[in-house]
């Protein structure tokens, strides 16, 4: 026997071990530990169904447009994780993000899928430097994680996959994920040395395919602090700085 087949031989002992010894755990609990188990179990159950319920009257589930500005921070106080679209009418580009978001909205409940007209919210467009449409804002706990600039992380293509936006977004655990989050769907056989490069913005309906990677650091504590955000003057009665404060603008 070469050394090879000794650690399969191994490997096979340690996993039947393991299997044995839990079998033994399960013959040997009495009926108060299987009551135990079961309402545990059931427990668990209503708080999954409870947590449900709370998302789903919280506009989760679903994907809304945001009618104004002032809407979005009421959004971003309700929900933990929330993903927001930012379009203009003016982009055939949008309708396409509009598609895949109405496809992932119901499959991800745990998150808040909204849109919002960047025309109609110049404030927000400003701080969260939205200048190329669409771009997706990606909301954690009320601060910007991360933003989706364009299609060019998404294959620089208008055919881009559903599943591949899902597994861009679920890359700051936006949403729940349960593929491999190191390699795009379409290239599981491939692990990308790249994984934290990020898009540069350019300018509202500016052709996105010629944007160039670069570093694009959106790190939470850079939010936070107000780094690389640009500071806004607070006259308007839409945006108060405790408002700009809850996305880390002050």
């Amino acid at each position: 026997m070469n050394q090879l087949e000794d650690k399969v031989l191994n490997v096979t002992q340690a996993i039947e071990r393991q299997v044995d010894a839990a079998i033994e755990h399960i013959e040997n609990l009495d009926i108060n530990d299987l009551e135990t188990l079961r309402k545990q179990r059931i427990n668990e159950l209503k708080q999954k169904e409870a947590q449900r319920h709370e998302w789903l009257s919280s506009g989760h589930g679903q994907y809304e447009e945001l009618a104004e500005e002032k809407m979005f921070f009421d959004v971003i106080k309700k929900s933990k994780n929330c993903v927001i679209h930012f379009y203009t009418n003016s982009s055939p580009r949008c309708a396409i993000v509009d598609k895949h978001l109405k496809i992932l909205a119901p499959k991800h409940i745990e998150t808040r899928f909204v849109s919002l007209n960047a025309e109609k919210c110049p404030f927000l467009a400003q701080n969260l430097k939205i200048k190329t449409i669409p771009s997706i804002v990606l909301v954690h706990e009320s601060v910007m994680v991360d933003k989706i600039v364009g299609f060019t992380q998404l294959g620089n293509r208008d055919d881009f996959s559903t599943e591949l936006l899902e597994w861009r977004i679920a890359q700051n655990r936006i949403i729940d994920y349960e593929g491999d989050l190191s390699t795009p769907p379409h290239l599981q056989e491939k692990k990308s040395k790249n994984s934290g490069k990020k898009i540069r913005d350019s300018a509202y309906n500016k052709d996105d395919d010629d944007l160039d990677i670069e570093e694009y650091a959106l790190a939470r504590d850079c939010l936070k602090s107000g780094d690389g955000l640009n500071k806004v003057n607070y006259q308007s009665t839409d945006l108060t700085p405790e408002e700009a404060a809850e996305l880390g603008l002050d």
